[in-house]
């Protein structure tokens, strides 16, 4: 049934298209609705009322079995499940053969499939769209034309930046309060430099939406508070979005029964703890690692919290976030029990190349243990490691390589687990990587932490009498 119909849809259905100018008499006139795909999977527009066409013989017969309207109505179900099987271009174009087919498409729940606005064509289309096909499941909102000449933005929002909107005083203005229509969105896509300027609540107001990705956009104004007219929501990316996005992850908890990932990059205005989160069941990735002011310390997970996490991935303003520098030597043994703790509950929670590198931490520059390098000499060890030999785990001081090296100048491996016992299975292999570990331990061989001043200097040959003698 569905060939048939979509055999019909290329072979009958005529190719109507209608010009941009003319959507006005496109909207008002709902009985000579049609689209054509363009290229690249836009719609062009192009109306000809004066000259409609011909119905196929198998519209004639739809026309004529829309007299029955009880039978109507059995059609127009009908047909809109085998539309849900149809891509939105497609079903546009079939909806112009008989009003039995346009009810159906007025009732077809579309398939997940992007229909992306990124010109004042697809705008457009999207205006012909709300109406004709309001059950749209997916959404891209981008820029609406190309490089420097571009003159189009969607209307302001409440408490626009005024730079900007005198900026773009005489741009033509579009409509963004349609998407309002489309009340059965699950995916909504706001890209990079979408022409936005304000607070938008009505991006915020869809209660089945599941994925909201907001990227670069720097001019658009939300809280994190507005993701309660989501209630649905299970996936949160935003990225880019600068100044422009505030609050507090603890409004995300609105969201306990359905939120699943967050990601939120290059947000400065986002702050609280990230613990506030370790109650949602249903979390599985959490990923905050780049330019926000959240807060927190990884030691503070508990055995019940964030039952559901797979992924976590944490800024440099928490305690063991990315790029986290420690103030004092003394303090990070017991931080890698912590850490060595919450790896043996969820094996898969940090990703095996940052871990590796154990997520770039290192010794603070404002540290009193911190002393400058000789030069000519290795470079104090005030970078750390993790360690995989085996199934055995463990942490060293290092110095830190470039690019995808292997730390070099390692001091002694301080294990966390024991050693396995020769009847292990993989002895053998674990043998072959502690050996090949051992070999990176050379310099600093015997500490188990960064030498004192002193004893770098030492280390260095230089006589104890004239420390300063080799400081850069």
């Amino acid at each position: 049934m569905i060939e048939h119909i979509n055999n019909f849809i290329f072979h009958s259905t005529p190719d109507l298209s209608f010009d941009s100018e003319q959507v006005s008499i496109f909207d008002q006139s709902p009985l000579s609705q049609s689209t054509g795909a363009g290229a690249g999977g836009h719609f062009n527009f192009d109306m000809h009322p004066s000259a409609p066409a011909s119905p196929s013989p198998r519209s004639t017969n739809e026309v004529h079995l829309a007299d029955d309207e009880t039978a109507e109505d059995l059609m127009a179900d009908e047909v809109a499940i085998i539309f849900s099987f149809l891509p939105h271009q497609d079903i546009m174009r079939a909806r112009v053969c008989s009003k039995t087919w346009r009810d159906a498409a007025e009732k077809t729940l579309v398939p997940l499939c992007e229909f992306r606005v990124d010109s004042v064509i697809s705008h457009n289309a999207m205006r012909a769209m709300r109406t004709a096909l309001p059950n749209l499941q997916q959404l891209s909102i981008a820029k609406l034309g190309i490089g420097h000449r571009d003159r189009h933005i969607y209307s302001a929002g409440e408490d626009p930046d005024e730079r900007s909107a005198r900026h773009t005083a005489d741009c033509s203005v579009h409509d963004i309060n349609i998407i309002s229509n489309f009340t059965k969105l699950r995916v909504l896509h706001i890209d990079e430099a979408a022409p936005l300027n304000g607070s938008y609540p009505v991006l915020f107001s869809f209660p089945l939406l599941e994925k909201l990705i907001i990227k670069n956009c720097p001019y658009l104004k939300w809280d994190l508070e507005m993701l309660q007219g989501l209630p649905s929501l299970k996936e949160l990316d935003c990225r880019g979005n600068g100044f422009r996005l505030t609050g507090s992850l603890s409004s995300l908890g609105a969201l306990k029964d359905s939120l699943e990932k967050v990601r939120i990059h290059g947000c400065r205005k986002i702050s609280g703890n990230f613990i506030d989160l370790a109650d949602l069941p249903r979390l599985k990735k959490l990923d905050l690692r780049w330019d926000t002011e959240v807060t927190g310390d990884i030691r503070d997970i508990c055995e019940d919290d964030f039952p559901a996490l797979e992924r976590l991935d944490l800024p440099r303003t928490v305690h063991g976030g990315m790029e986290y520098k420690f103030q004092s030597i003394s303090e990070v043994p017991s931080f890698m029990q912590a850490v060595h703790l919450l790896m043996q509950r969820t094996p898969k929670l940090f990703e095996k190349d940052r871990l590796a590198r154990a997520f770039g931490w290192s010794l603070s520059q404002q540290s009193p243990d911190w002393y400058d390098s000789r030069r000519g000499s290795p470079q104090p060890p005030f970078s750390l490691q993790i360690i995989q030999a085996g199934s055995r785990r463990g942490w060293s001081w290092c110095v830190r390589a470039s690019g995808a090296q292997e730390a070099r100048s390692l001091c002694q491996i301080n294990w966390l687990d024991p050693e396995p016992s020769s009847d292990y299975g993989d002895y053998a292999a674990y043998i072959a990587e502690l050996e090949h570990i051992e070999q990176r331990i050379g310099f600093y061989r015997g500490y188990h932490e960064p030498p004192t001043g002193e004893e770098y200097r030492r280390l260095c040959g230089v006589p104890a009498s004239i420390p300063g003698l080799f400081m850069v």
